[in-house]
């Protein structure tokens, strides 16, 4: 059977690259006038709204047009994208990304190198091997360290206590220590490795959410008065809902102490690695065992872009799987470096190079002032926060993040104490719905206490003091129409 030339026009080979130019140019031209005309965060379309329009595609009909197929992608897509860049999107741990960044992201798409083995990659082995080298340098893990590109957290989370666990023993008494703010991702490692529903044991949290050093120690002698073995403790250095930063230094003596694993998730705090300014707020994490670094968060890097890192090297073969046609064992005789002998993925994208150019280009002190810049602006919504009485705010972070809660003022005075939380609980998730909907302004909510807050996530660094001013009247406005609304009878003033 011949293949068709209209097949054939579409393949990227030395014969089309002309049709790549001008359908790159297209779409390149397409998302930067999007970019250039978005005055939102989010438009506020509904999943029932959008559906309709996606469904009504017809896929085994092509368009056969790059400009036809551009205007399509407007409609379904690019019209009511969550614009991370718009400096009201205030949310989740999503960045702006660098255009260094995006640049390597279309070059390695282009090549689409699979960074399993050196046969499919080349360079790309030894460029994702560098990264890691100069990764570990900067945490600080020492001369046998080493490393592996991921997929994001949670993986590298996956592989670090798939590492640890093998260190450990294949126990039925396994346990895990983690804090009560760290992330979910620890529990569905512990469920994907087999351990019993009890595995995961919490640690308490001081009053800034940070793990707690007499807490840590008190469940470490619990376990083992227990027989029960620890097979990693969990540290966080910036956990998504406050940023918060456990004790890294008192964590690491504690697991020296017991003879335990630490892992240090590191995904959003990674990026102080590159501040003059905060770097010590780090301090600790170079006596880690392994360390989950997410550079699509606070490197302004592009999704996908992470990494796990280990202190030795050898603790790598826990995940190393051999196959005749793909890694044999004769290639690590012959000094053939083949990524797949550290990694859980095979298939995999050179992530790497977006990172790389991004150093080679801006430069490591330039991601950190862009972090820091963050960090600054959410210090100054704390103090904004913590001087307007229509707001509580919970704890200062170190990182970017802001949780606070509006508060109904002017309620009765006997008005139930229950009553009063829950018109608030509902109150705030009125005024985060309302909010979307309308796609003036994209903000998280998270459960604090068994209380509804809101969350401010600041990763853009374009994102002004008054911006986030402007947001909290909105805020205050949507949840003080919704206080009023449910109780027609009180006296209410927004404050």
């Amino acid at each position: 059977m011949s293949l068709r030339p209209a097949a054939r026009e579409h393949l990227f080979t030395n014969r089309t690259v002309d049709r790549y130019r001008r359908a790159l140019a297209d779409g390149l031209d397409r998302v930067a006038t999007r970019i250039s005309s978005t005055e939102r965060p989010f438009t506020g379309v509904t999943p029932d709204q959008l559906a309709l329009e996606v469904s009504a595609v017809d896929l085994d009909r092509p368009l056969g047009d790059v400009r036809e197929a551009l205007d399509e992608i407007e409609d379904v897509y690019l019209r009511d994208a969550v614009y991370f860049h718009h400096p009201r999107y205030l949310a989740h741990l999503n960045c702006p990304v660098v255009i260094p960044a995006l640049l390597g992201e279309a070059v390695l798409s282009a090549v689409n190198s699979s960074m399993d083995t050196w046969d499919q990659s080349a360079g790309a082995t030894l460029i994702e091997r560098r990264l890691v080298d100069w990764t570990a340098e900067r945490i600080g893990l020492g001369p046998a360290a080493d490393g592996v590109f991921t997929s994001g957290g949670t993986q590298s989370n996956l592989q670090a206590l798939l590492m640890a666990r093998e260190e450990a023993g294949t126990g039925a008494n396994l346990r895990i220590l983690t804090s009560a703010a760290g992330h979910f991702s620890v529990q569905k490692a512990a469920r994907l490795l087999g351990l019993g529903p009890d595995a995961v044991v919490v640690v308490e949290t001081d009053r800034h959410r940070r793990m707690s050093p007499t807490g840590l120690a008190r469940e470490l002698q619990g376990c083992r008065e227990a027989g029960q073995t620890v097979m990693t403790v969990v540290a966080t250095a910036g956990t998504t809902d406050f940023g918060s930063i456990d004790p890294l230094p008192a964590i690491a003596d504690l697991c020296l102490a017991a003879g335990v694993w630490l892992h240090v998730d590191a995904a959003y705090g990674c990026g102080l690695l590159t501040s003059k300014t905060r770097r010590h707020l780090l301090d600790g994490i170079e006596r880690a065992d392994s360390v989950t670094v997410d550079f699509h968060k606070s490197f302004f890097q592009p999704v996908s872009s992470s990494a796990v890192l280990v202190r030795d090297r050898a603790v790598l073969r826990h995940a190393t799987y051999r196959a005749d046609y793909l890694n044999p064992a004769r290639m690590v005789e012959q000094r053939i470096p083949n990524q797949v002998d550290k990694s859980l993925q095979t298939t995999r994208r050179f992530d790497a190079l977006k990172l790389w150019l991004t150093l080679r280009i801006m430069g490591a002190d330039a991601i950190g002032e862009l972090f820091d810049a963050v960090v600054d602006r959410a210090s100054a919504a704390f103090d904004l926060l913590s001087e307007d009485p229509r707001f509580e705010v919970v704890t200062r972070s170190p990182l970017s993040t802001v949780v606070f809660r509006f508060v109904p003022t002017g309620l009765p005075a006997d008005l139930p104490a229950d009553l009063a939380r829950d018109l608030a609980d509902r109150a705030n998730l009125h005024a985060r719905e309302a909010l979307a909907a309308s796609g003036a302004a994209v903000v998280a909510g998270t459960t604090v206490d068994g209380q509804h807050h809101l969350k401010f996530t600041l990763l853009n660094p374009e994102t002004s003091l008054d911006d986030i001013a402007e947001v909290l009247e909105l805020v205050a406005e949507h949840a003080g129409r919704f206080v009023r609304e449910q109780t027609p009878d009180l006296t209410y003033s927004v404050g």
